[in-house]
């Protein structure tokens, strides 16, 4: 076996983005979604993972910068790894966070250049404003959630034999 050099061993493996969501509900149990203004749908509260930033400060970092509160970032409910698509040349992978229960919207500060309106929703009806591949992450962090076991999504579907699956 012929040594390779850490740097180049390392600029051979493969790279992909991080994304990180908070799940936030209300009091009767409905999900907190975004409409960014540069989208044609809706989202959950949270964004890009920046270089040296860990996921869960990540998602902190986002609720502060869109919504102008501060959360506390709890368990992790769902991964969820998407190859590349479309203009995304690399494959990503979700991070989405229990983020609690707030039951107003009257003291969230919308970042008014990115974001047009936060709203709760009921599980069915964030998944029909939620993009296809995103939206089984709203089912599988209300499972996670009351199973207190997290789900293992590949591009918004249930891995086999995976742990945090549905099994009714």
């Amino acid at each position: 076996m012929t040594w390779t050099e850490p740097a180049t061993w390392y600029a051979n493996l493969a790279s992909f983005y991080a994304a990180a969501a908070a799940f936030i509900t209300d009091q009767d149990d409905n999900v907190l979604l975004v409409k960014p203004t540069y989208r044609d749908y809706w989202a959950f509260p949270g964004g890009y993972v920046d270089e040296g930033e860990y996921p869960h400060d990540a998602c902190a970092r986002e609720v502060r910068e869109e919504l102008g509160v501060a959360v506390e970032v709890g368990d992790l409910l769902v991964v969820d790894w998407a190859p590349p698509a479309g203009e995304r040349p690399r494959a990503i992978i979700s991070f989405t966070f229990d983020c609690g229960t707030i039951t107003s919207l009257d003291k969230l500060e919308l970042a008014g250049e990115e974001l047009e309106e936060a709203a709760f929703f009921s599980e069915g009806s964030a998944a029909q404003r939620l993009p296809a591949s995103v939206a089984p992450r709203a089912r599988s962090a209300r499972l996670a959630r009351s199973q207190r076991t997290p789900v293992y999504l590949t591009a918004g579907q249930n891995v086999p034999g995976n742990r945090g699956q549905d099994r009714r």
